[in-house]
């Protein structure tokens, strides 16, 4: 008798439901309903040294009927992903009953990130760390260790090559991004040691300006372009909530021109 056929198939399943407008299941209606969720640190923080571009967005918290009130929207929010996680489970629990689980690379990820209140905000789209870094879950015990983790940066553009990596296909040399196989394997490859960011939906979506921005291991510069153009620059490391903009800073003079520099040069290459 002849060997069953091996066969490998990719399956994507994406969840609307964490995405606005946040509509419970019902059996989730009362989910939340007996706790207060606190809210976050930079919650009364005035954005102090922020460009109008940042504070005059319309997107705070009491803007909209559907955020009107902060309790309701984040419990809304975090009742959305229950029913998402519950979901995955399920299919977690069929590889399971079938025997493929450790057989299948299970990758968990998100399109962007949300902001939960810093600043009295919510929604993306500004380069702000609560925004910009998105959860990234692999399980693949036949090669990534069971709870490793991994700290370089990696960005959307890299699932395509990191899906054909693990297929054993080589990307084509057109994709920007980088396959994680090494990086899943905890191998010592050579990483991006920054990334280019760049947001242009403007006038619409809450009035957010196009800015564009380069992200380093330790820096950011946000550059919004749109007349009259602002910055705002931040030192990671020493502060990681992005309350003290540096842009103007004499003392980060150098390091700004540096990073405008690089943020010029991320755009030639992606032929902006």
């Amino acid at each position: 008798m002849a060997e069953e056929e091996t066969r490998e198939a990719v399956l994507p399943l994406w969840f609307k439901a964490p995405h606005r407008s946040w509509d419970r299941a019902p059996r989730h209606k009362d989910l939340y309903s007996d706790i207060e969720v606190p809210k976050p640190a930079l919650w009364d923080d005035p954005g102090q040294g922020k460009p109008k571009a940042f504070l005059e967005a319309d997107n705070k918290v009491g803007s909209f009927k559907d955020v009107a009130d902060y309790q309701k929207f984040v419990k809304d929010f975090y009742a959305v992903i229950v029913g998402a996680d519950e979901n995955i489970g399920r299919v977690f629990d069929v590889l399971k009953e079938t025997g493929r689980l450790d057989d299948t690379v299970m990758m968990h990820t998100g399109d962007n990130g949300f902001f939960m209140g810093e600043w009295n905000r919510f929604d993306k789209r500004f380069m702000h760390e609560v925004s910009i870094r998105v959860p990234l879950v692999i399980r693949y015990p036949r090669m990534i260790k069971a709870g490793s983790i991994c700290d370089r940066m990696a960005i959307n553009v890299d699932w395509a090559p990191t899906i054909l990596g693990l297929a054993g296909v080589e990307a084509p040399k057109a994709m920007q991004g980088r396959s994680l196989v090494p990086l899943l394997k905890g191998e010592k490859a050579d990483w991006r040691k920054d990334w280019y960011y760049h947001y242009y939906e403007w006038p619409d979506a809450h009035k957010v300006r196009a800015h564009r921005g380069v992200r380093t291991e330790r820096h950011k510069l946000i550059h919004y372009t749109a007349e009259p153009q602002e910055w705002e620059l931040y030192d990671l490391e020493k502060d990681p909530e992005e309350r003290k903009n540096l842009h103007g800073d004499p003392a980060a003079a150098d390091l700004e021109k540096q990073l405008n520099a690089r943020l010029e040069e991320l755009g030639r290459e992606l032929g902006e």
